[in-house]
């Protein structure tokens, strides 16, 4: 952890954390030669390079360069150590816009006012080929005049990474901000989805609440993918017809930049700010992008047989779309209409926000204390039991599937063996060592013999 009043490569003096990750932590910072205030994001490298982020690191750095506008955070510099990586930008003293919003509703003039910046904002990310893919109100910031500033571009894309269909096709973002299209898994384009999170966010601003809001994440994507939120009595007629046009589930239909920045209501008291075009001869950072890449190169080195061994054994999960998550929900379980006897049900599954290999230590430990013997593949942990039962031995799969990166359903089926004893075996051994990665079960309740 670094000190306050610690050097950071003769440049910058360290202050207060302002905030932390998992990869990484801020810091206020100060310029030693300017005085100017700064705040410093300091990337643990061996661990973005463990979890293969450093081409991710790449992009973001890529990605604020090209991005100098007034309603942006700006990158001043990138350094690198051999173990570390630091951005210093622009330090925003006003905090997350999610704060104010926590506070409740804002005033229809506020809100248009910080809706009016992100727009301005996202068409210029946009008219650079950058797609942010993550936009909230905890990604939102502003400074000390009360002025809205977009950050955090690290899952942001560059136009450059569409496929040759001139579609994205990573899921990333957050569950209640994203698009249907994104869910749905079928290639989408970022401007669009971009679009949708603003409108989410505009709702959100004058509401208090989030459009698409529900306990179970299955069901909050079933109304994400068909669009069904109510607006409040309070909405202007005019912003509920604008919403509609924004979170349009079809992305052919749905509103572009261009035509929401005409909309009567959105131009009300709108002041287009002027963005100077860059300099092609400034670098914002002259040294430090050159040391960066060959830092991580001399260090990708050392880790690269590292990294093929961790790769050769890393577990890929199963991707769900719109429609497998919806039909895993119990509302739409259509699985009575094909099976005899639901009494006999020998599956379960449970939700977890931990990763893949997170859910398989797990599972693996479960295997050692029970004698089982464990075989891992593309996504499916099978369980073999060595004792003999009833009908045989028991013999378990648990598949993993990924609805986002951050969020895995995992399903737990009976391959052999007795159902009493696998029922037995599912509530006093398998449950109680997945408690502290378990979000929610389904199924083990309801399952009789």
């Amino acid at each position: 952890m670094e000190k306050k009043g610690t050097i950071l490569l003769q440049r910058y003096e360290l202050g207060r954390l302002l905030g932390q990750g998992t990869f990484a932590k801020v810091y206020y910072g100060r310029n030693l030669k300017t005085g100017q205030s700064v705040a410093v994001k300091i990337i643990d490298k061996e661990k973005v390079m463990r979890v293969g982020l450093i081409d991710q690191i790449k992009r973001e750095i890529s990605v604020m360069r090209l991005v100098k506008h007034p309603n942006v955070v700006q990158l001043y510099e990138v350094m690198a150590s051999k173990t570390k990586i630091y951005f210093a930008m622009e330090y925003v003293r006003g905090g997350e816009l999610f704060n104010k919003v926590a506070k409740g509703r804002l005033k229809e003039d506020a809100a248009r006012k910080y809706f009016q910046q992100l727009i301005a904002a996202v068409d210029f990310c946009h008219s650079r080929g950058v797609y942010h893919r993550d936009l909230k109100p905890e990604n939102l910031l502003l400074d000390e005049s009360e002025n809205l500033k977009v950050s955090d571009f690290g899952l942001s894309a560059l136009f450059e990474s569409k496929r040759q269909d001139g579609l994205l096709h990573t899921t990333c973002g957050t569950p209640a901000y994203v698009a249907p299209e994104v869910i749905n898994k079928r290639g989408y384009d970022g401007e669009k989805t971009d679009i949708w999170s603003c409108g989410v966010i505009l709702f959100v601003l004058l509401a208090g609440y989030l459009p698409f809001h529900d306990t179970n994440l299955m069901e909050m994507y079933r109304k994400i993918s068909k669009g069904e939120f109510r607006c409040p009595q309070w909405f202007p007629p005019e912003v509920k017809k604008l919403l509609s046009r924004i979170l349009d589930p079809n992305p052919c239909s749905r509103i572009t930049v261009a035509k929401l920045m005409e909309n009567p209501w959105f131009k009300k008291g709108f002041k287009q700010i002027e963005t100077p075009i860059p300099n092609q001869d400034e670098d914002v950072s002259p040294r430090s992008i050159f040391d960066l890449e060959n830092v991580i190169e001399v260090e990708q080195e050392g880790c690269s047989k590292k990294k093929e061994e961790e790769t050769s054994s890393s577990m890929k999960p199963t991707c769900l779309n719109a429609f497998d998550i919806i039909s895993l929900s119990p509302g739409f379980d259509l699985s009575g209409l094909f099976e005899k006897d639901m009494n006999h049900k020998s599956e379960a599954r449970f939700t977890t926000q931990k990763s893949p290999s997170a859910i398989v230590s797990k599972l693996e430990e479960v295997a050692m204390m029970e004698s089982f013997k464990v075989e891992k593949k593309d996504g499916m942990v099978k369980l073999q039991g060595s004792k003999g039962g009833r009908k045989g031995q028991l013999a378990i799969d648990a598949e993993i599937f990924e609805v986002t990166p951050s969020f895995h359903v995992v399903e737990v089926k009976k391959r052999a063996g007795d159902t009493m004893e696998y029922r037995k075996f599912c509530d006093q051994e398998l449950k109680p060592s997945l408690k502290d990665i378990v979000w929610a079960w389904q199924g083990c309740e309801q399952q009789h013999d």
